[in-house]
């Protein structure tokens, strides 16, 4: 088995296609280790704030065959990829890393470079893997979450997966 971790996000109709995300990683996969989900703003265009977070799972899956369902996934919830990459989305999951595996795989990079240079990435993978190594660079990403010094504003919202609270907005 291999930890595999993975980012979604959606800015429209969030609720519903986070939820849906989630239900599909919950038939798949045994157990999900899964962030507080966060709201973002657009990155790369203007347009509606994001949700995002990130699951953890463990699987015997190749990294070809999850990346095809999760293009799949995206396609039965309406994710269009005849649109310029940076617009809005119903739904997004990305491979965020597949245990230590470094480079080209199966046609995804992995790492993936938005752990670094994304607040609604990093945020999430620290809080649920602060103590893991990012596999190029050597560090914790609890360390790198700390170092992280990019102007891109989140925060968490109340969200209730499966009659559970899975996330808390954060107190004024």
């Amino acid at each position: 088995m291999t930890r595999v971790y993975i980012s979604l996000g959606s800015n429209i109709h969030r609720e519903h296609y986070i939820t849906a995300a989630l239900d599909a990683l919950d038939v798949w996969f045994d157990e999900l280790l899964i962030s507080s989900v966060y709201e973002s703003e657009s990155v790369g265009f203007d347009g509606f704030p994001f949700y995002n977070l990130v699951v953890g799972v463990d699987t015997a899956l190749t990294v070809a065959e999850l990346s095809s369902r999760f293009k799949q996934l995206e396609a039965d919830n309406g994710r269009r990829r005849d649109v310029p990459r940076f617009s809005a989305r119903t739904l997004d999951l990305d491979i965020l890393t597949y245990g230590d595996e470094v480079g080209r795989v199966d046609g995804v990079e992995l790492p993936r470079g938005e752990i670094l240079t994304n607040a609604f990435v990093l945020r999430p993978l620290a809080e649920i893997a602060p103590a893991d190594i990012h596999p190029v660079c050597g560090k914790r990403y609890d360390e790198l979450w700390q170092a992280y010094d990019r102007d891109q504003k989140l925060w968490p919202v109340d969200f209730t997966w499966q009659g559970r609270l899975i996330s808390r907005a954060a107190t004024r």
